[in-house]
């Protein structure tokens, strides 16, 4: 899997690394236990076992600092209500893990009525993949667009003739509107249900985060977990940390907070989430010896 690194010294300096080969793995994972090098995991505590247990396969030790927390909306029920009835969508958009989650509770809910989604990517895809397979059946999962980005989704997203199809869209209350605007171009006739919304958690472990603010790389999956760190951060500007993002979409948000040394891969997932903390730790390591 191709991987993208945006180690710039200066907000508008990209460069473009090649990807990560085996070689490179083997000597993180001697340099990385050597030197007790750290990955700080973000999601909300119980969410962070998967990549927890990728990272330790590679002999890397992760330490859970919890960032954000979610709560459902009254649109929640909502969803529930159309899922339930006998309204029909052409579509059902989902653009995260998290929304997908959200999505499968209202939609057992409404008694697993068969539906046709389209997902953001391959991450959010796996979501619908690991549901048992009795439920499966009533869930097609027909699309995933050739980038990982809602814009992307809005331009490529297939329409049924000339006529103007349906679209429910349940998503964060902080997601942006790059959805309802692209796909309203085209004719689509969007619903949009705020059913969750992001929140920086309420309390931080003081002492965990005295061990978090000294380790190589910060691992996040969304933007409000990013500037949950930031805002963490005694002075931001003066972090010697890496960060990797789940995707792209994470790591503009970064980028735009000022961070310099931020990791995404080119498709959205744990198997390329995990290459790009890789990565970091990997460069992180070698900028350390010099």
């Amino acid at each position: 899997m191709k991987i993208l690194s945006l180690v710039s010294l200066t907000s508008t300096t990209t460069t473009l690394s090649p990807p990560l080969h085996n070689h490179h793995r083997l000597q993180l994972r001697a340099c990385s236990s050597s030197s007790n090098h750290r990955v700080v995991v973000t999601r909300e505590r119980g969410k962070n076992n998967k990549l927890i247990t990728a990272l330790g396969k590679h002999g890397i030790e992760s330490l859970e600092l919890p960032l954000i927390q979610h709560r459902h909306l009254p649109d929640q029920d909502k969803l529930v209500s159309l899922l339930s009835t006998a309204t029909s969508f052409d579509w059902i958009i989902i653009t995260s893990p998290e929304a997908a989650l959200v999505f499968l509770q209202a939609w057992k809910a409404a008694e697993t009525p068969s539906v046709k989604v389209a997902v953001v990517g391959t991450g959010t895809a796996n979501i619908f993949h690991e549901i048992t397979p009795s439920s499966k059946q009533f869930i097609e999962v027909a699309f995933i667009p050739s980038k990982a980005t809602g814009k992307v989704l809005a331009s490529e997203l297939p329409k049924h003739g000339n006529e103007k199809s349906t679209v429910l869209y349940p998503a964060s209350a902080k997601a942006t509107h790059d959805i309802e605007e692209g796909l309203s171009k085209r004719g689509f006739y969007i619903t949009r249900l705020n059913t969750y919304t992001t929140e920086p958690v309420q309390h931080v472990d003081q002492m965990i985060l005295q061990q978090a603010l000294s380790a190589s790389v910060v691992a996040v999956a969304s933007p409000s977990a990013i500037r949950a760190w930031v805002n963490l951060l005694p002075e931001p500007e003066n972090w010697g940390g890496s960060v990797a993002c789940i995707g792209e979409t994470t790591a503009s948000a970064a980028r735009k907070l000022g961070l310099r040394s931020v990791y995404y891969p080119s498709s959205p997932g744990l198997h390329g989430w995990v290459d790009s903390i890789l990565e970091a730790l990997h460069l992180h390591s070698q900028f350390s010896k010099v």
